[in-house]
């Protein structure tokens, strides 16, 4: 199944502002859908998604978007537009484990890793804290066994000599070769995994639909119009692929919008027959 997986981003309105905000900042990124309800946009080539969804849920740092600049130029310049009304969590400097590196949480209220790198590139990063402190481990092995053409490419453990052995230290897998990073977090934080940040999953048929929604349920929780929640707490949109197409319609868009509201897991016959 060669399914297409991105973020999607919670936003109180102004979707449209942030994703033009970060368009600005990095290479290769352009707004390429452009609604009242959804801006789907390219950071360095990988699709967003931002979601007009109303002041119910707020971003926080358990998942932020990790970026490797390729100099140390690049890492301060995408750093400090990041930081342009912001706040900062780490300051830009150098660390044990980078040259360079910075964590800043921006004015839209999103959280960035930005570290020097060998390459471009950008994806999310997941930090288990509290009740899901040390369970990164799980979690990249449950989605590494979901999705095909996954791998999990660094695994990394707190070392015998801490308080956190056999805790993730830094992981990285490629889910359908999506890359995604994963972390324990250690220590008292004041934020866990909420929908403010979820993963959509772009399904072509109704098989692959059942196929995520009752693997991730089994052990999650439904919630309403494809939402879920898998046994960690993160947050999942299981959607069909032509779903725009399907809302946007002019004659039936209304009716299928009518329709997906009341559903839980999504049902494309019904969509399509409304």
């Amino acid at each position: 199944m060669n399914n297409s997986i991105h973020p999607c981003i919670w936003f109180d309105g102004n979707a449209k502002e942030a994703a033009t905000f970060y368009c600005s900042i990095f290479p290769n990124s352009k707004i390429t859908v452009d609604t009242p309800m959804v801006v789907n946009f390219e950071l360095m080539g990988k699709k967003m998604m931002g979601l007009n969804g109303g002041p119910m849920f707020k971003i926080n740092p358990s998942i932020s978007l990790f970026v490797n600049c390729k100099t140390v130029e690049q890492t301060d310049e995408i750093y400090n537009k990041l930081a342009e009304g912001g706040e900062p969590l780490m300051e830009i400097g150098k660390y044990d484990w980078s040259e360079r590196y910075g964590w800043i949480k921006d004015k839209f209220g999103m959280t960035w890793q930005i570290m020097l790198g060998q390459e471009e590139r950008i994806c999310p990063s997941l930090l288990f804290t509290g009740e899901k402190f040390g369970k990164a481990e799980a979690a990249i092995k449950l989605y590494t066994s979901v999705f095909d053409n996954s791998s999990i490419d660094v695994l990394q453990h707190w070392g015998n000599e801490t308080l956190f052995a056999g805790k993730v230290l830094f992981s990285e897998c490629k889910l359908n070769g999506y890359n995604l990073i994963a972390m324990d977090g250690p220590g008292d934080h004041a934020f866990t995994f909420n929908e403010a940040l979820s993963f959509v999953v772009e399904c072509n048929n109704q098989e692959e639909i059942d196929y995520y929604w009752n693997t991730f349920t089994e052990r999650g929780e439904e919630s309403q119009c494809g939402w879920l929640k898998d046994e960690f707490g993160i947050s999942w949109q299981i959607i069909p692929a032509n779903i725009g197409k399907l809302i946007s319609d002019p004659e039936r868009g209304a009716r299928a919008m009518q329709e997906l509201m009341k559903m839980k897991k999504l049902d494309i016959a019904k969509l399509e027959q409304a």
